[in-house]
């Protein structure tokens, strides 16, 4: 109960500072529903697709390849800067908060904003027309795994490479903009030459959006996206466990400065 009472705090102070300051909640509403309706309106002019079909196949790119991405990973490096730059990481070795709820608690203001954001796509999707078409329950899972890689890898790259504010921006032009590319979140993946199909298969953004797509665009099953769906679970632990690793280490660093 104290770690479950600790990490509520964490995160409800995390979601309360982003509701004060408003700019990253709306900006993190903006941009999704903008991809959104420019991916569903390409995609019902070139494929001739209905208003419906075309939103059903923009929403899960939409929301796994781009708004959890940089509200999840770009949100988490943030926050992990900003907490060193404000001292709080220091301020955590002389108070009785442990190290394990504050880094779930970050990752839970994380989920429930990537929770959010698939409401809000969900949401404008219906409104064109669009149908979830698969189980609900394994969309769920999907999503969920890929905020947990989203946010491992936050920490991850936060903990080592991010010392100011300003790194941030770079960060995420650096790492993230390649691999939504990669990934289809922009360019449909069919349009991609050999190559970059090759090395995609690396890239664990294009599991994510496969998966969602096949199971809320297609109605597919668990046995039909098991490739994707294997690779997002091992991505997701891999992540999570460096993340974990990553804030271990930047504790023990921030307690010796």
């Amino acid at each position: 109960m104290k770690y479950w009472r600790e990490t509520l705090a964490v995160a409800q102070r995390i979601v309360l500072e982003l509701v004060r300051r408003q700019r990253s909640l709306i900006c993190w509403s903006i941009f999704p529903v903008s991809i959104l309706l420019i991916n569903g309106l390409i995609l019902a002019e070139r494929t001739q697709l209905s208003n419906a079909q075309a939103f059903e196949a923009a929403a899960p790119l939409t929301l796994v390849g781009a708004a959890l991405f940089f509200s999840c990973l770009g949100g988490s490096i943030a926050t992990v800067v900003a907490e060193r730059e404000q001292q709080t990481l220091k301020r955590l070795a002389i108070s009785p908060l442990s190290g394990t709820s504050y880094f779930l608690g970050i990752f839970l203001a994380y989920s429930l904003i990537g929770l959010g954001q698939t409401l809000l796509v969900y949401f404008v999707a219906a409104f064109a027309g669009a149908q979830f078409q698969g189980s609900l329950w394994l969309g769920g899972l999907i999503i969920l795994l890929s905020i947990m890689t989203y946010v491992g890898g936050g920490f991850c790259l936060g903990t080592q490479f991010a010392r100011r504010t300003e790194d941030v921006n770079a960060l995420v032009s650096a790492f993230g903009v390649p691999l939504l590319i990669l990934g289809g979140a922009f360019i449909p993946i069919s349009f991609f030459p050999e190559i970059l199909l090759d090395i995609a298969q690396f890239n664990p953004i294009y599991h994510m959006n496969e998966a969602l797509f096949g199971v809320a665009a297609d109605g597919k099953g668990l046995e039909a996206i098991a490739p994707h769906f294997r690779v997002l679970v091992a991505c997701a632990g891999v992540m999570v466990v460096g993340g974990w690793l990553s804030y271990r280490r930047m504790l023990q660093t921030e307690r010796r400065l």
